[in-house]
């Protein structure tokens, strides 16, 4: 089978280092990146705009040709706020988790089951984008709450499961304890020359994370770089070709 190639990024409300909003940057960004399936974080889409770029998700998805996902954790601007998954494949269920700590920001970790046929020989993937939460107490819950029977280890899902996206989590936590005792994790020292990845220019944490069934095999992981991608979000869209062990 061919390979698939998945991408996690962290848009900032498509806000620039610039401190400009140009969503119409994302989508150049991730053209360049040459992804298939792609997990955004902090997304902003206004529905009812006259402004096209307002609605972000949808005109990202547009641009780039892509079906998309909202997975709406809560309202800003009048909008919908969350995690976005985009696919060049299509897409056959979705779902959106409350990963909610007490007293915190709304979480949620979007669950798209993504069917990669044709090239890639009808694999099918459930995609969870994860954004956990800036406190060290909440990704405890949020770790557990996503092992739980109810989210990731549901034994209904039949396909390979990616989970993918910021977590914030820059020391080896729990979140990233319990996930490595499910799946194989992304381990950014043998593919990267340094192990931050975050900001972009001049890295100095490791926040964006990716997790995988050992059904899967990495081939490939990279930042991607470009002039653009450098100014275009505080994040740098991280990159893993995969392919069907």
């Amino acid at each position: 089978m061919p390979s698939v190639r998945v991408v996690t990024y962290n848009v900032h409300k498509c806000r620039g280092l610039d401190r400009r909003v140009r969503p119409h940057r994302i989508a150049a960004v991730l053209r360049e990146t040459g992804a298939d399936i792609i997990a955004l974080q902090e997304v902003v889409s206004i529905e009812d705009s006259a402004e096209r770029e307002r609605d972000q998700a949808r005109f990202i998805a547009d641009e780039i040709g892509f079906e998309y996902r909202v997975g709406e954790n809560r309202r800003l601007h009048g909008g919908a706020y969350g995690n976005v998954v985009l696919s060049r494949f299509p897409i056959r269920h979705v779902h959106n988790y409350d990963i909610t700590w007490r007293g915190r920001e709304p979480r949620g970790c979007l669950r798209v089951d993504v069917e990669a046929g044709g090239d890639a020989g009808g694999l099918l993937l459930h995609v969870f984008n994860v954004h956990l939460g800036t406190a060290f107490i909440e990704r405890r819950h949020q770790g557990r709450r996503l092992v739980s029977p109810d989210i990731l280890c549901d034994e209904s899902l039949r396909g390979a499961r990616v989970v993918l996206g910021d977590f914030n989590e820059w020391t080896h936590g729990l979140a990233s304890r319990l996930l490595a005792t499910e799946f194989q994790s992304v381990d950014v020292r043998l593919h990267l020359r340094r192990a931050r990845t975050y900001p972009g220019p001049l890295p100095i944490l490791h926040l964006d994370h990716i997790y995988f069934d050992p059904t899967l095999r990495l081939e490939r992981l990279t930042l991607h770089k470009s002039l653009t991608a450098l100014v275009a979000s505080d994040h740098l869209p991280m990159v893993a070709d995969f392919r069907r062990s």
